[in-house]
């Protein structure tokens, strides 16, 4: 019997171990059961040269533009070009008529011959004269009356070859060529048309696309802030001419080519207070088309020392702008800063950072409070999470508030 009560007491005893052993334990979280520091992904900023770029809506516009027109009238024959191709400058585009004018250039050398000849018999007579004057054999008003027809005659030469010239320009305008090297449209006329009857017809328009213009304006503010900064050393003055200038596509990419900035202009918009430039892109694939919508990528100066951050490390508000700063013991804190201009991106820091600070880019709804956190490097878009940060993650339950959250540009 007090066999049996022994066997029946090691269970007993045993779990009674277990539990003093349990009771024993402290959480896996921590002392005084407090969970572990959440994780989130910062950077750390190092100042390097920086391109201080800006951004502007422009329009594309054609280098060269001609608009063809009949520039004599007539019945348009054919059309010789194709619609939407290539042309060179004095191809042949249109043909109007030509028998008119070909038979006024007829009439008008007929004419000049005519004057040639009387021009012939005046100064002939003119010079039978002469030796007649000198052995008074003739009057003096007979010689002075051969002169002036002889004269009269030569202007009748003179007459009759302009208008000999201004028929054979107009026979040249029955064949309407391009007047430049360039895209040629559509045609405007078909054949059979009349046109220049009592006006001028247009007929299509070419234009030279390669190089584009890009027209685009900046705020006359912005140019003058950045010129001091330029002047007083804070900046130096980006590439050889000055400027460099990059498309940025509707669909976001940037063209392969980059351009020139040709000119600011002088005056200040009134009503808008902006300042309007142009800038030359090569086209040499024709990518680019008049017209088309574009955004302007212009960088004018460098910053020999600046910090870029990912926009959505940035909170922008109406009092300022700042970013949250994590300190070697895990502490959180905001911070106002200076942003600059856009990067790839990337907003330019321009004061409120200095060099080897860590800048908080994601897990803003893991903060609570005044709580430190642990600070691991941002992986960046598109990445994936180490398994540290999805254990975290999964520890911290997401709560988020407008507070809290950055507002991304």
């Amino acid at each position: 019997m007090s066999a049996l009560k022994n066997v029946l007491a090691i269970p007993a005893l045993a779990s009674a171990v277990l539990l003093l052993a349990a009771c024993g334990q402290q959480p896996a979280g921590g002392p005084g059961g407090a969970p572990p520091p959440a994780e989130v992904g910062v950077i750390t900023v190092e100042p390097h040269a920086v391109g201080l770029a800006t951004e502007l809506p422009g329009r594309l516009e054609a280098s060269r533009v001609a608009q063809v027109r009949a520039r004599v009238a007539g019945v348009v024959l054919k059309r010789v070009f194709k619609e939407g191709s290539d042309v060179k400058a004095g191809q042949l585009l249109f043909q109007i008529d030509p028998a008119p004018y070909r038979a006024t250039a007829a009439s008008a050398q007929a004419a000049l011959a005519r004057a040639q000849a009387n021009l012939a018999q005046a100064s002939a007579l003119a010079e039978r004269y002469k030796p007649l004057l000198d052995a008074n054999a003739i009057s003096k008003q007979d010689y002075v009356n051969a002169v002036a027809a002889q004269q009269a005659a030569q202007a009748d030469v003179a007459a009759a070859r302009a208008a000999l010239q201004t028929a054979q320009i107009n026979l040249g305008y029955a064949s309407v060529t391009a007047p430049i090297a360039g895209h040629v449209g559509r045609a405007l006329v078909t054949e059979g048309a009349l046109v220049g009857q009592g006006e001028v017809t247009p007929l299509t328009v070419v234009q030279q696309v390669d190089p584009m213009y890009v027209n685009f304006t900046e705020s006359a503010t912005d140019v003058f802030r950045l010129r001091q900064a330029v002047a007083s050393g804070q900046y130096k003055r980006a590439g050889v001419d000055g400027a460099s200038v990059r498309v940025v596509l509707e669909d976001g990419s940037v063209y392969a080519h980059p351009g020139k900035l040709l000119f600011s202009d002088l005056t200040v918009d009134p009503t808008s207070g902006q300042i309007t430039l142009r800038a030359s892109v090569p086209n040499p694939d024709g990518v680019l088309l008049p017209g088309l919508y574009v955004r302007v990528r212009l960088e004018q100066a460098q910053a020999a020392a600046g910090i870029v951050v990912p926009q959505q490390a940035v909170t922008r508000g109406a009092t300022g702008d700042s970013v949250m700063v994590v300190a070697a013991d895990g502490k959180v804190s905001p911070r106002p800063v200076k942003i600059g201009t856009a990067v790839d991106g990337q907003w330019v820091v321009l004061d409120g950072l200095k060099a080897g600070e860590q800048v908080m880019v994601d897990g803003f709804q893991k903060l609570r409070g005044n709580a430190p956190v642990k600070a691991v490097p941002w992986q960046g878009a598109g990445s994936a999470p180490t398994p540290a940060a999805s254990g975290a993650a999964a520890a911290a339950p997401a709560a988020s508030g407008p507070a809290s959250a950055p507002a991304a540009k």
